[in-house]
């Protein structure tokens, strides 16, 4: 029997739960300094998962930082230079090209459409190869806690019997619909303000924007809401609407139906699906709803134990900002394990680090796609009034603001203050519609007219951290950044830790 207990009972210094992106970002970037790392996840890789279009930052940052950039290339994901939308007063479409910046414009102002079942294995592996202790078909049952802290996790492996790994610290990255986010304490919020329903397939032989565009993904805003359309392949294309969720009721009883009406009402992808046919087998043939698109836990961290990805929080995808996040909470999650396992750093400190930047990244997303959302002038519907940012209808969406990025910001009077915020976002939706306008429609080359939009203080403020993580996966390490927070810390010269900042 003791020889059985000691079988059952495992010790790692970190146990990551989850084998998604955020997750095998994580455990990978720990696994680098040397640390035994044990990584549990529920399914058998490759598995279906949606979000399939990335950021630079994640393509030439993390990527680069994870050593997958040349697999992530050999798999011929399909290329796109940014976004293209048809959104706001003006008829035509217009880009949001990835040249982040005049200084990381060229080679790597590019990204992809990618095959997260193709994407997430690559990541996956790499972790194991890395030395992480990857295994799959095991599900996380609970936190183990000690008098003070998390300690470790039990879950069921492929046999369905019951073990337990001893660690000094649990990353849960198992998604918003895991259980284990509990142990954190704290609770999720929610966002009135983008509580929507998406409901998308797949279709075979739609069409393409034109030229160097073509493999953009497309945004298009209709008087019911809005519809992504992302060409994966040359044939294939992922197409969902977003919509209020008091269409709940229709699209459970339609699903098929609703995403026909979305694409009859919205002119652009109506036309681009002409001569197109829905997938209607295998993993792409199902209509899939997804719901509950904004949210944030009150708490990020609790001695042992940080919450990743959408175990953390999750925007609305209209930029694309899934990955990206999930990607950079594994990062600032490594970044403070292996600081304080290393002995550099103690543990409020390098937590604190990683939940205000991670906040700070959700709160600038945040203010972005508010501002976004409220250029559209549909307000003949309900879906576009109630994402309107200004006028006082609209204060508890701006009081459920504060409470879901206040955090470590919460002495900041524009993030505590609704009326403050309110009054800020009105300034960012007219900096960014005005920016939209000067940039004019749909460009193949960037250049003078695309920088009308990173002049815009609500868009740069976005792009920053990205370019930081973008820029050093370019030029390499130690590049000098400055703290991002007030007395805050910065990347290690290896950007795997952190250090205290130049005096």
């Amino acid at each position: 029997m003791p020889v059985r207990e000691a079988e059952e009972r495992e010790e790692f210094d970190v146990a990551v739960v989850g084998g998604g992106p955020a997750g095998s970002t994580a455990a990978t970037l720990i696994a680098r300094r040397g640390h035994r790392v044990a990584l549990l996840e529920r399914e058998r890789f490759p598995r279906y998962q949606i979000g399939e279009s990335l950021l630079p930052a994640t393509v030439h940052g993390v990527c680069r930082l994870l050593g997958v950039s040349d697999d992530i290339e050999a798999a011929g994901f399909q290329v796109k230079r940014g976004g293209s939308f048809r959104w706001g007063t003006g008829p035509e479409p217009w880009n949001f090209l990835f040249a982040l910046s005049p200084q990381l414009s060229g080679p790597t102002s590019y990204a992809y459409q990618v095959d997260r079942m193709t994407f997430d294995d690559i990541l996956l592996k790499n972790a194991a190869r890395h030395g992480v202790d990857v295994r799959e078909e095991s599900t996380a049952l609970e936190a183990v806690r000690g008098p003070d802290r998390v300690s470790g996790v039990r879950y069921t492996g492929p046999d369905g019997a019951a073990r337990e790994i001893s660690a000094r610290y649990v990353l849960d990255a198992s998604g918003g619909s895991g259980r284990l986010s509990r142990a954190v304490g704290g609770e999720r919020t929610y966002s009135e303000f983008f509580r929507n329903l998406a409901v998308f397939g797949y279709f075979e032989g739609g069409g393409r924007l034109p030229g160097p565009d073509r493999g953009n993904i497309l945004c298009a805003a209709f008087d019911k809401g809005w519809l992504w359309y992302i060409p994966l392949s040359d044939t294939l294309t992922s197409v969902g609407a977003v919509l209020h969720r008091d269409q709940a009721a229709r699209i459970q009883a339609d699903r098929e139906g609703a995403l026909r009406d979305a694409i009859d009402r919205c002119d652009i992808v109506r036309e681009f699906l002409s001569g197109a046919t829905r997938v209607t087998e295998g993993t792409y043939g199902e209509v899939r709803v997804r719901k509950d698109y904004s949210y944030a836990n009150t708490r990020f961290w609790a001695p042992g134990m940080a919450l990743i990805g959408d175990a953390a929080c999750f925007i609305d995808p209209v930029f694309s900002t899934g990955v990206h996040l999930a990607t950079y909470g594994g990062l600032l999650a490594a970044r403070s394990v292996n600081g304080v396992l290393s002995g550099d750093l103690d543990e409020a400190r390098a937590f604190g680090e990683f939940e205000a930047r991670y906040r700070r990244e959700y709160a600038v997303f945040y203010e972005f796609l508010s501002a976004f959302y409220d250029m559209d002038q549909r307000e003949d519907s309900y879906f576009w009034k109630a994402r309107k940012v200004t006028g006082s209808e609209n204060l508890t969406s701006m009081e459920a603001f504060t409470t879901l990025v206040g955090g470590a910001f919460s002495g900041e009077r524009a993030l505590v203050d609704a009326s403050a915020v309110s009054e800020r976002f009105s300034a960012s939706s007219a900096q960014l519609a005005d920016a939209v306008a000067r940039t004019g429609p749909a460009q193949t080359h960037s250049g003078e007219r695309m920088n009308n939009l990173f002049g815009a203080p609500v868009v740069s403020e976005v792009m920053q951290e990205m370019n930081s993580i973008q820029r050093r996966g370019v030029t390499g390490p130690g590049t000098g950044e400055a703290p991002l927070i007030d007395g805050g810390l910065v990347p290690s010269a290896d950007g795997l830790g952190w250090a205290e900042p130049d005096a």
